[in-house]
């Protein structure tokens, strides 16, 4: 399929994005690796007047380590975490849920904050996030705000950045020692997860994102208090569909999905060291 017509502008810079939204408004998109904007222009379902690519803003490209937290820049591409050394030591689920998503020319092309800023339940990114407890740096008129990862996305491909916000900053948690799996169930290696598991274990904390699992990226907050609670995996996974409306599809029911989702988050709070 062909987009409607649209006129295209480049971003220079953060500050300049900020001006072309709000220049035009809610006619606007952003335009970082274009995987997922890009079909969704082809199947018509969505046609901005104007396209501002942001892809090449250098400035919003990097992993930094701040502190208490790792700093990475929303348009900082897959493959560049997948492959970092401080992700790989001080955040460890991120860095293996990124190595699954899609192929190596997707890794090479999508961004961080495209995948988050899409808000798509199926995708591996904001449930790796949500274990993590990550916070979102988004800028837009009235400054900048931080935003939790459990209050970023509000509803199916919705989350809290409005028409004239920009994320820029994702902020993960140092957690060096923690134990940790990412469980990811589909038919083919490069295929949107059917049901998967971000599963994070520190010490007695726990934290579990859900992929596919709701209309929104979701994390399964029975399994989190079951863990601080003292109970083991299998105990502790058998709620983690509670209180979840996965869809059912092609590819599974509600509840094949329910099932998955218990033994998916087993195998990871098993791995992780729960």
């Amino acid at each position: 399929m062909i987009p409607a017509a649209f006129d295209y502008v480049r971003a220079e810079s953060a500050g300049h994005a900020l001006e072309l939204l709000a220049e035009h408004g809610d006619e606007a998109k952003l335009l970082a690796g274009g995987h997922s904007l890009i079909p969704l222009m082809k199947f018509r379902l969505a046609a901005p007047a104007v396209v501002v690519d942001i892809g090449r803003i250098t400035e919003l490209s990097y992993v930094r380590d701040a502190g208490d937290h790792l700093a990475i820049g929303a348009l900082t591409r897959h493959r560049d975490i997948e492959i970092s050394e401080l992700v790989g030591t001080q955040a460890g689920l991120l860095a293996a849920a990124t190595s699954k998503v899609g192929d190596p020319q997707v890794r090479h092309r999508g961004t961080i904050g495209g995948a988050l800023a899409h808000g798509d339940p199926a995708s591996d990114i904001p449930a790796a996030l949500l274990a993590l407890r990550a916070t979102m740096v988004v800028e837009g008129p009235d400054g900048q705000r931080e935003v939790s990862s459990d209050d970023f996305f509000t509803g199916f491909l919705e989350t809290t950045i409005g028409e004239q916000d920009l994320l820029t900053e994702i902020r993960v948690p140092k957690v060096p020692d923690a134990g940790w799996s990412f469980q990811k169930f589909n038919r083919r290696a490069q295929d949107w997860a059917i049901v998967g598991a971000a599963v994070l274990v520190n010490g007695g904390s726990c934290g579990v994102g859900l992929v596919n699992m709701d209309s929104r990226p979701v994390r399964a907050a029975g399994v989190e208090s079951a863990i601080a609670g003292g109970a083991d995996a299998a105990d502790a996974a058998a709620s983690a569909a509670d209180g979840l409306e996965p869809p059912a599809d092609l590819n599974a029911g509600v509840e094949y999905r329910q099932h998955l989702a218990r033994v998916l988050t087993r195998r990871g709070l098993e791995e992780a060291g729960a």
